[in-house]
C-alpha cells in the first residue's frame, strides 16, 4: 500500500456553494513526484479530530493558495483586507503542523503551505513584500498565461551544507515566484535552506523536528515531471512518508 498524504484544503465559494478544494496541481505531485496517495482533508478548524488525522496519515504536503496567513496569527492587524484570507484553513493547518511535528510526520509545504509552518512555529510575515525596503517585488504577472507566471523568475542559493544542498548537489537553483508575502521573523528552531537574491528566505527545513521537513517558497509541483530538482525533492519526501509508514505499522 502506498503512504498516504494529507492535503489539507482551501475554502472556496463556487457560484452560491462554499466549497473544500485542493488543486489537481498539488494532488498530482502527491502522486507522481512522491509516489503516494493522497487524501484531501477538509479544513474543519476546531472540529479537526487531529489525532484520527495524525494516526491515519504518512505524511502532510501544505499547499499554496490565494489567500494569506491571517495576520492575528502573529500578532499583527490586516494591512490590506482586499486580499483573500482563509480562516477555516489557518484553523485546521496550525494546529495540525504543530502536532506533525512534534510526532515526526514528514511534511512538505508550498507557498502559502511554507508560510503557515513558519507562522505556526511562532514566526511572523511581511505582509507586502514589495513594500520593504531592499526587498524585489516577488509576484506574478498576472495579465501573463499561466507557463510565464509560472516560468523561472529569479534564482534562490542554497545553504553550504544544507538539507536540500546535499539532496539537490548544486549550489542555486532558478525558480518561480508566485507570492506577495513572505517570511519576516523566522521561528525558533527552522534552519534557512535557501534564500533569494534579495535576502529573502525562500527554503527552510526544521531543526527540531524527528522527522523529514521542507518547507519552499517556490512551486515545485508545477509541471513536476519536467523538473528534476522538483522530482528530488518530492522523492526525498515520498521516501520519507515510506519509512514512516514502516515505522507506524511496526507499532505495537
Amino acid at each position: 500500500m502506498r503512504p498516504i498524504v494529507i492535503v489539507p484544503a482551501c475554502t472556496r465559494d463556487f457560484g452560491e456553494h462554499p466549497y473544500h478544494a485542493a488543486q489537481y496541481k498539488y494532488v498530482d505531485a502527491v502522486v507522481l513526484g512522491a509516489d503516494c496517495a493522497p487524501m484531501i482533508l477538509p479544513s474543519l478548524g476546531a472540529a479537526l479530530d487531529l489525532e484520527t488525522v495524525l494516526g491515519l496519515c504518512d505524511g502532510i504536503m501544505l499547499t499554496g493558495s490565494a489567500s494569506n496567513v491571517h495576520p492575528s496569527f502573529y500578532s499583527e492587524e490586516l494591512i490590506d483586507p482586499s486580499l483573500p484570507q482563509d480562516l477555516a484553513r489557518d484553523e485546521t493547518t496550525l494546529p495540525l503542523i504543530r502536532a506533525a511535528v512534534a510526532r515526526g510526520v514528514p511534511i512538505i509545504a508550498i507557498c502559502r503551505g511554507f508560510q503557515e509552518m513558519n507562522v505556526a512555529l511562532g514566526g511572523s510575515l511581511h505582509q507586502a513584500v514589495q513594500t520593504v525596503e531592499g526587498k524585489m517585488d516577488h509576484r506574478e504577472n498576472p495579465a501573463l498565461g499561466l507557463d510565464e507566471q509560472y516560468g523561472d523568475a529569479h534564482k534562490v542559493q542554497l545553504a553550504p551544507g544544507g538539507m536540500l544542498e546535499r539532496l539537490l548537489g548544486v549550489a542555486e537553483i532558478p525558480v518561480n515566484s508566485l507570492h506577495g508575502q513572505g517570511v519576516n521573523e523566522l521561528a525558533s528552531g527552522l534552519v534557512v535552506e535557501a534564500t533569494a537574491e534579495d535576502g529573502l528566505v525562500e527554503a527552510f527545513s526544521v531543526r527540531t523536528a524527528p522527522g523529514f521537513t521542507l518547507a519552499v517558497q517556490w512551486h515545485p509541483e508545477w509541471r513536476i515531471t519536467h523538473n528534476p530538482y522538483s522530482m528530488k525533492m518530492f522523492g526525498a519526501f515520498g521516501q520519507a512518508c515510506r519509512e514512516y509508514q514502516a515505522q507506524r505499522r511496526s507499532r505495537p
